[in-house]
């Protein structure tokens, strides 16, 4: 009888559901990325990275080859894309991950989920930031992976992963969301750097952030705020341009060096905007050492119905299992509300 009644209970217990859940994954069949696999982490709360990633990662397979796996933050019991959750199955691909594409903000994530990321960093292995990247941790000070926190106060690791390897922390908004756009200034002196190939008026649809880079990042264009939702608007009074899109280089921890690309845009809205969906696929391929198989005419037509919803906190599309956004003709992502 007591087996029994402590059968019951068990059964009557939560359990993570989606520990085990399958990955999404794009496998591209040829290309210059052929043999390459990029891990993409969606876990934001306000800008549907979970709409921004597998919309670039569709792009990088079909029209580029790559293998591209994207993870995201989802509730640990219905499986369901949560933004924000602290909670991502998967991370484990990051084993054989060439490029791990980060869209995190404030995550705690278990440790299981944690460490693949931190062996990946310790490895040198490259990484792409985006948006809220620059904060993509909040960890208790107790925590063996505090060093990441995004204010962490170590000398060893200030600022913790968004200045130490993306280069920047949290350093505050810099124009307001859905009132004022961004345009990205390509500085003149870079403007023959192998991810500017093509890319003429680069524009952004979220606000900026404030961003002063460490000393030995390379800026590629400044954010200029806007002062209305349109590129030909006029600057925003009284913003001066300030540094959005950059490049380094990271150490890893036996002295690997791993190529960094970071924007402080990217909200799913803004890679609507041809030229700035063209940076990211360019920066793709330089992170990865292929900047001599970039054009100015790579591919960079969505794959697939793309439908971004207005970015807001609580705003994304509810009941999406990731599974459903499989293959190249799910919608990115489905409205269940209209069933």
């Amino acid at each position: 009888m007591r087996r029994i009644v402590l059968l019951l209970i068990a059964l009557c217990v939560p359990f993570p559901l989606a520990a085990h859940a399958e990955s999404l994954v794009y496998e591209g069949d040829a290309g210059v990325g052929h043999g390459k696999h990029i891990v993409f982490l969606a876990g934001d709360h306000e800008y549907r990275s979970e709409e921004a990633l597998p919309a670039l990662a569709r792009i990088l397979a079909k029209r580029h080859g790559f293998k591209c796996t994207v993870l995201f933050s989802v509730d640990p019991n219905s499986g369901e894309i949560t933004p924000g959750s602290s909670y991502m199955p998967g991370t484990e691909a990051l084993d054989d991950a060439d490029l791990m594409v980060v869209f995190l903000r404030f995550q705690n994530f278990p440790e299981a989920q944690m460490q693949p990321i931190v062996d990946y960093l310790e490895r040198g292995g490259p990484v792409i930031g985006m948006r809220t990247a620059t904060h993509a941790f909040k960890i208790p000070g107790k925590s063996k992976f505090a060093r990441f926190d995004a204010n962490y106060k170590g000398a060893e690791y200030e600022k913790g992963f968004g200045r130490q390897v993306l280069g920047e922390t949290w350093a505050g908004h810099y124009g307001t969301n859905h009132k004022m756009s961004t345009r990205l200034d390509i500085l003149p002196q870079q403007q023959n750097h192998p991810i500017l190939r093509g890319v003429e008026k680069p524009w952004a649809q979220s606000g900026g952030y404030w961003a002063e880079p460490m000393p030995d990042s390379v800026v590629l264009a400044n954010a200029q705020p806007l002062s209305a939702m349109t590129p030909d608007s006029a600057p925003a009074e009284g913003k001066k341009p300030c540094p959005g899109v950059w490049v380094r280089t990271y150490e890893g921890k036996d002295g690997a060096v791993g190529r960094v690309f970071t924007t402080t845009n990217g909200a799913s809205e803004d890679l609507l905007d041809d030229d700035f969906r063209r940076m990211l696929i360019n920066a793709t391929y330089w992170t990865l050492g292929l900047e001599d198989q970039i054009t100015p005419k790579l591919a960079i037509d969505f794959v697939g119905p793309y439908q971004p919803v207005t970015f807001s906190f609580g705003g994304h599309r509810k009941g999406v299992q990731p599974l459903q956004l499989k293959g190249w003709e799910a919608p990115i992502l489905p409205d269940h509300s209209q069933q």
